[in-house]
């Protein structure tokens, strides 16, 4: 006798909900001093956040110093007001002979008062590499 399962999970289930994919690096609020006239805060901001993540995460990495060499596509889904919370969330994908791949997706939680729904506003690939204390490229792998 086999017993069959049905592996496929509910429809309106759990799994349909968004969720970030990788590990908290950094979580800050989204100030009225970053935002602009409208009170949007500006897409450069957000990507100064994804590069100070991604060098967090790639130094865990390497044991050391990184540095960005290139970031990929990225666009940005829906406008972050003033106030909200940003979380930034980073997931090693390669590791080659000095350089790092990590993936680094910005989640944010919007100021209003009892909203609770976290929202995805961007991600991208950083491209980071290893240096040594002179600011030469190393091998990326942990000496430790």
């Amino acid at each position: 006798m086999t017993l069959e399962t049905n592996d496929a999970p509910p429809p309106g289930g759990v799994d349909d909900i968004p969720a970030p994919d990788g590990q908290l690096t950094l979580k800050l609020p989204a100030t009225r001093q970053e935002a602009n006239l409208y009170g949007d805060i500006p897409g450069g901001w957000l990507v100064s956040q994804m590069d100070q993540a991604a060098e967090l995460a790639a130094g865990r990495e390497a044991g050391g110093r990184t540095a960005t060499v290139a970031i990929e596509a990225m666009d940005f889904l829906s406008p972050v007001r003033a106030g909200s919370v940003v979380s930034l969330f980073t997931r090693v994908c390669e590791v080659g002979h000095s350089s790092i791949k990590i993936d680094v997706e910005v989640w944010v939680r919007a100021p209003h008062e009892g909203c609770h729904e976290r929202l995805k506003v961007t991600e991208a690939r950083f491209i980071m590499v290893a240096l040594d204390d002179n600011g030469r490229i190393r091998a990326a792998h942990h000496q430790g």
